[in-house]
C-alpha cells in the first residue's frame, strides 16, 4: 500500500491505492460528500461520480464510482478488456452509501463502457453510466469516457446577462428541436447536422430574426428519436447525435457572442424503461418509485424517479445544476411539472393513493421542486427556470419563502388553448366570444406567465398554425398575422416554435426538415419579416415588456365594440410616457374613422400595422397621422380617429 495525492486539484487528500491489481482502490469521496448525496443535498454529484481521468503514483488512467446500492458485484466492461464481466471488479464502499468504485490505470478518454451490475435477487444488467457526460450515438448504448472541460471566452456575457434574463426584459423565445430544424437531406432521419454546422446556420438566423433566447428541446441523451428527446438516459450528457460535449458548449458560448440567451428543455418527470438506462438499475426500483401507483407514468409508458431517496433528489438537482454550471446556460425549462405535482395525474380512481394528509399532492416531489429552484438561484441567480405547467395549482412562480414552487416564470397553458380557439372561429362568430379572448387577463397577474405557441400544438393532427387559421389564403395569412399581433402585445415572456415565424404548411415531422422552401413565395417571407419586426418592436419598445409581470403594465381601453369584434388595449412602460396603444380588429371588414378615447397623451403615431404591404397585406388602410380632438382639458381625455385595416392590429406610440 503508498500513499499517493491526486493529480486533480480539487481532490488534494490523500489516498491509499494497491497498484498490483487490475483496479486500484481508490476513493474521491469525503465522509461529507456521502452524507449530503444520502440526504439529498449534495447538489455537485457530477464531480464525484461518473468517470474522471488523472493519474495516480504517476500512471494515467480512468476513475469510475457509481451508486448502485442493491448491487453484490459490479465491474467496468468495455473495449479496453475485450467485454469481460470478471477482469476489472470495482470495490464496494464499507460505509452504507452502495457506490462502487476503483481507478482502473492506463484507460483514456474516449473508451466506450457499461456497468456490468449483479443485482437484486441475481438480475445481471449492463448499463450506461448516470453521471457519464457522453454516449455512443444510438443505437448503440455505452458510455464513453469523457469530460466536459471547456475553455469558455463569453466572459462578457456572463457579467452582463443578468440585463438580458431578468423579468422586466424582452424575453422572446424561439424553440428549437436540433435536429429538424434543418437537415444534410431533407427528408433522412440519420441526416445530422453537427453542432458546429447548427451553429454556422442557427445563431445568425436567430439573431436575423430578433430573438432574445433559443430554447433547445431536450439535447440530453436519449435512445429513441421519436421522444423527441423527452425519454432521456443520459442527464449530463448533450446527444451524440451532433457531436462531443465540447462542440455542444461551442454552440452555447456562439449564442451569447451575439447576445442571445440559451435554454434548455430539462425532464426530471420521468425517464423510459431501456434496459441500458436507470429502470431497475441494479435490479431494484433505484431511481424509481417501487410502487407503481406512483412510480410508472400510464401517458408515457416510462417510470417516474423517486422524489423522496435522497440520492435520486442529488441526482437530479445535480443535472441541472451541471447545465448551468458547466454549458452556461441560461434556464431550464422543466417539462410536465403537473404530472410531479399530482398523485392523481391521468391516474382514475383506485389508481392512485392519497397523501398522508388525504390529498392528491406528491409531498415528495413538491419540497424537491422548491429545493431545486432555491438551489439554482441561489448558485446562478441571473437565470430563469420555467415550468411547463398546465393546472391552476397556485404558485408555481411564487418564491419559496411566500408558499410557492419557486420557478421564475409558467408556461400559460390557458391563453394558449382559449386563444387558439378564438382564432380558430370564423370572425363573424367572435363577437359572440369575446370573454374568451379577454379572459387571460383575469388570471394573468396569478404567475409570471410565458406565452407559448410551442411544439405540441403543430403535431398529431393539430394542424400547422397557419391551417388553424379560418377563411381563404389572405384571411389565413391576415389572421396569423393578427394573432402574433396579439401575443408579442400582450403582457408576458414570448415562445414560437421553429417554422410557425413563416408559417409552416406541415404539421412538424422530427424525421424531415422545416419546408424552408415556402421562403421563395411571397407569402411566407412576408409573414417572416412580420414576425422579424414584432420581435423588435417587443425589444424596443419599453412599454412592452418593462412592467410585463405587473399590474400597472396594462390596461384595457375600450371592449365596448363587441359586435364589430374590435379590442382596445394599452402597455405602459418604467415611464408613464411610455405608452403603447394596440387596437386589434378581428373582423375582415376595414373600419374608417374609429374612434377610441385615451387619457393624458396627445399626440399619437402608427408604428406597427400588421395590415403592411411589406408583410403581404393590403396596404389600404393605415394611419400616416392620427387625428387627435380634445375633449376634456381638465380630465386630459382625447378623442383619435383611425383607420383599422381587416383582420389586424396597429400599434401606436
Amino acid at each position: 500500500m503508498k500513499q499517493i495525492t491526486t493529480t486533480l486539484k480539487k481532490y488534494e487528500e490523500l489516498h491509499f491505492v494497491d497498484s498490483t491489481k487490475p483496479v486500484w482502490n481508490y476513493s474521491l469521496f469525503g465522509e461529507e460528500d456521502i452524507n449530503n448525496f444520502q440526504q439529498g443535498t449534495n447538489y455537485r454529484m457530477y464531480e464525484l461520480l461518473g468517470n474522471k481521468q488523472f493519474e495516480v503514483l504517476g500512471t494515467p488512467g480512468t476513475y469510475f464510482a457509481v451508486w448502485a446500492p442493491n448491487a453484490t458485484f459490479v465491474s467496468v466492461i468495455g473495449y479496453f478488456n475485450n467485454w469481460d464481466k470478471s477482469s476489472h471488479p470495482l470495490f464496494v464502499r464499507l460505509d452504507s452509501s452502495g457506490i462502487w468504485e476503483g481507478f482502473i490505470p492506463n484507460v483514456k478518454k474516449g473508451e466506450a463502457y457499461k456497468y456490468h451490475i449483479h443485482g437484486y435477487q441475481g438480475a445481471e444488467v449492463d448499463k450506461g453510466d448516470p453521471y457519464a457526460h457522453f454516449w455512443e450515438k444510438r443505437p448503440y448504448t455505452a458510455t464513453i469516457t469523457w469530460n466536459v472541460e471547456y475553455d469558455w471566452k463569453d466572459d462578457r456575457w456572463m457579467r452582463k446577462r443578468h440585463s438580458h434574463n431578468k423579468l422586466n426584459a424582452p424575453f422572446s423565445v424561439y424553440e428549437v428541436h436540433l435536429a429538424s430544424w434543418m437537415r444534410p437531406v431533407k427528408d433522412d432521419e440519420e441526416s445530422y447536422n453537427s453542432y458546429q454546422q447548427i451553429t454556422e446556420r442557427l445563431v445568425p438566423y436567430v439573431k436575423e430574426m430578433g430573438f432574445t433566447h433559443v430554447e433547445f428541446m431536450p439535447v440530453m441523451e436519449h435512445p429513441f428519436d421519436g421522444s423527441w428527446g423527452y425519454q432521456g438516459t443520459g442527464f449530463f450528457a448533450p446527444t451524440s447525435r451532433f457531436g462531443n460535449p465540447q462542440d455542444f458548449a461551442a454552440m452555447v458560448e456562439a449564442f451569447h457572442h451575439e447576445d442571445i440567451g440559451v435554454i434548455l428543455d430539462w425532464v426530471p418527470s420521468h425517464f423510459p424503461y431501456d434496459a441500458h438506462g436507470l429502470y431497475m438499475f441494479d435490479g431494484a426500483n433505484t431511481y424509481e418509485y417501487a410502487d407503481m401507483r406512483k412510480g410508472f407514468h400510464p401517458d408515457w409508458n416510462s417510470y417516474i424517479f423517486n422524489y423522496k431517496r435522497g440520492e435520486v433528489k442529488s441526482f437530479l438537482i445535480s443535472s441541472a445544476r451541471f447545465w448551468f454550471e458547466k454549458f452556461h446556460i441560461d434556464g431550464i425549462r422543466v417539462d410536465a411539472v403537473s404530472s410531479m405535482l399530482r398523485l392523481d395525474y391521468s391516474r382514475n380512481e383506485g389508481e392512485w393513493e392519497p397523501n398522508e394528509f388525504g390529498g392528491n399532492g406528491n409531498l415528495e416531489a413538491i419540497e424537491f421542486i422548491k429545493h431545486l429552484n432555491e438551489t439554482i438561484y441561489r448558485d446562478f441567480p441571473d437565470v430563469q427556470t420555467i415550468a411547463e405547467e398546465s393546472t391552476d395549482w397556485p404558485g408555481i412562480s411564487h418564491p419559496t419563502s411566500a408558499g410557492g414552487l419557486g420557478f421564475g416564470m409558467k408556461w400559460m397553458m390557458g391563453w394558449m388553448h382559449d386563444t387558439l380557439n378564438y382564432f380558430k372561429m370564423d370572425p363573424y362568430f367572435r363577437q359572440h366570444h369575446q370573454d374568451k379572448f379577454t379572459f387571460s387577463m383575469v388570471y394573468y397577474y396569478d404567475e409570471n406567465f410565458m406565452l407559448p405557441l410551442s411544439h405540441d400544438e403543430v403535431v398529431h393532427g393539430k394542424s400547422p398554425m397557419l391551417y388553424k387559421m379560418p377563411g381563404d389564403e389572405w384571411q389565413k395569412f391576415a389572421n396569423l398575422r393578427l394573432l402574433y399581433t396579439y401575443m408579442y402585445t400582450h403582457p408576458g415572456a414570448k415562445l414560437l416554435f421553429m417554422g410557425n415565424e413563416f408559417g409552416q404548411t406541415k404539421e412538424w415531422d422530427y424525421k424531415s426538415e422545416l419546408q424552408w422552401e415556402l421562403l421563395q413565395f411571397d407569402t411566407h417571407k412576408m409573414l417572416q419579416q412580420c414576425v422579424k419586426d414584432l420581435n423588435f418592436l417587443y425589444r424596443h419598445e419599453g412599454a412592452l415588456h418593462e412592467k410585463q409581470f405587473e399590474t400597472s403594465g396594462f390596461e384595457w381601453v375600450d371592449l365596448n365594440h363587441r359586435s364589430e369584434s374590435i379590442m382596445v388595449y394599452k402597455r405602459i412602460g418604467d415611464k408613464t410616457k411610455e405608452q403603447v396603444l394596440v387596437i386589434l380588429n378581428m373582423t375582415p371588414v376595414p373600419r374608417y374613422n374609429f374612434e377610441v378615447t385615451v387619457k393624458d397623451k396627445k399626440d399619437w403615431e402608427e408604428i406597427f400595422n400588421s395590415d403592411s404591404k411589406k408583410y403581404w397585406g393590403t396596404g389600404d388602410v393605415y394611419n400616416p397621422k392620427v387625428i387627435t380632438e380634445l375633449i376634456d382639458k381638465d380630465e386630459k381625455t382625447y378623442r383619435l380617429k383611425l383607420n383599422l385595416p381587416p383582420l389586424a392590429g396597429i400599434v401606436l406610440r
